[in-house]
Formats: C-alpha cells, structure tokens, sequence
C-alpha cells in the first residue's frame, strides 16, 4: 500500500504540467526551523507567540516583540533541504506554477525557486515606518535594541505580516491566481490552521490534490493522496522511484 501511494504521486507528477505548492512550516523543521506552534517556547514570560507577534503587541512593546523575533523566528543560517529542493527542480523543468507559502524563512528562494508568493511576508525585508527606506536582516540582528532608521530614527519593521494586519491583496491576488489556474495543487507541512491563508484551497479545481503532512490536516479534504508522514522521506522515496 505504501509504495502504491508513491506510485500514484510519481505518476501524478508526471502528467502534471501546472502544479502549485502550498507550504507551511513544516517543511522547514528539517532545516532546523522550529515550529512554534509546537515547541516548548510557544510561552515567553506567560505571554503566547501569537501576543507577542501581533500588531499591538509590537506598538506597545517593540523591544518585547524584537527580543522574541529575533531570537524566535530569525534563522538566517538555515539551508534549504531536499523538499525545497525538490520544489525548485520542479520549477526549473516546467513543471510548476510556482509556490505559495506561509513561511517567512525565504528557503524556498534559497533553494533555487524564483516563483514564489510569500503570503505572510518574509524577514529578508525590512522598512523603517517613517521614511519607509529599505534594510537588509543584518540590520535587525545586529541592533542591540529596538532597530531604528540611521537616516531619521523611525523604528525598522520587518516586512512580516503580525497578527491583527491584512495580508498584501497583491500576493493574496497572485497566490490565488496561481492555485486557480493549477492542475496539481501540492500541501507541504501544514496542518491548514492558519486563516486566511488555508481557506485558499478551495479555489483550487484542478484534478489532482496532494497533502504531505506529519499529523492531520485541520480541515476534511475529500479525494486527496495524503501522506501522514515527513515530506523529506516522501521525496527521497519518490526520488528513488524507477522512471
């Protein structure tokens, strides 16, 4: 049974022509990026993550908030691994729309993807609030304190969607304009927990809908090939299936 489900996804992918990916953290745990939501630090001094990481949290207690961003959610040395990969290599032969991810870790584009819609943002990407000029992610670790503009002393945001803040209707547009026009829609490492963001699967009509998750999706997805299970052992098995 379970080769017949590689089986199934090898042949999928190969008569699939426009495939989009859906990612969420998941994916990134083998790179050595924590899932929060599941992790021992989801609590930092009695407060929950999601307190920390939201829009009032940040104007009330920006020094708070960086204190846990950075050391929470900034992994500026993690690499892409082979699910990445993976994805990139599928962009590269034509196979793939591109991807659509809730992740800000920016390991899609290290891996070679170029299509990619960042719908929660990324923390590549930093602005300063007042005079909006642009700083790389160096800036923010290397602040001992609250980031501030060097040219007018306004406080530097990453450009990361918090809790409380409407996603970028640009990337929501091209995300779902990519899911709409897909044959293959590919779910990696998310349990669809994440509103809006997982309510997009249900623009996708095409024929074909995989979800590659460790644990159970939050939502019922009907006639789907679901792998409960580690995407890096789902491809390296797939990568060693006969052609």
């Amino acid at each position: 049974m379970r080769m017949e489900k590689i089986t199934e996804l090898h042949e999928i992918l190969a008569s699939s022509n426009r495939i989009v990916f859906f990612t969420g953290a998941g994916i990134s745990v083998p790179s050595g990026i924590p899932d929060f939501r599941s992790q021992d630090g989801l609590y930092t001094n009695d407060i929950k993550a999601e307190t920390i990481i939201s829009h009032s949290y940040f104007t009330h207690d920006p020094k708070g908030f960086y204190d846990f961003y950075k050391a929470k959610m900034c992994f500026p040395d993690a690499q892409a691994n082979s699910a990445h990969k993976w994805i990139a290599k599928l962009e590269k032969e034509g196979k793939s729309l591109g991807v659509v991810t809730q992740n800000i870790d920016g390991l899609h584009q290290k891996a070679g993807s170029e299509k990619v819609d960042e719908i929660h943002g990324s923390i590549y990407r930093n602005h300063c609030m007042d005079c909006h000029t642009f700083y790389p992610l160096e800036m923010i670790l290397e602040s001992p304190d609250i980031p501030r503009c060097p040219k007018c002393g306004g406080i530097i945001k990453p450009d990361v969607i918090l809790y409380e803040e409407p996603l970028d209707e640009k990337v929501v547009y091209k995300a779902i304009d990519k899911i709409t026009k897909a044959d293959t829609m590919i779910i990696i490492g998310t349990s669809l927990m994440v509103y809006p963001a997982a309510s997009y699967i249900q623009y996708f009509n095409g024929d074909h809908l995989i979800l590659i998750n460790k644990g159970k999706a939050n939502i019922q997805i009907s006639n789907a090939l679901i792998f409960d299970e580690d995407v890096i052992k789902v491809v390296k098995e797939l990568e060693g299936h006969a052609l």
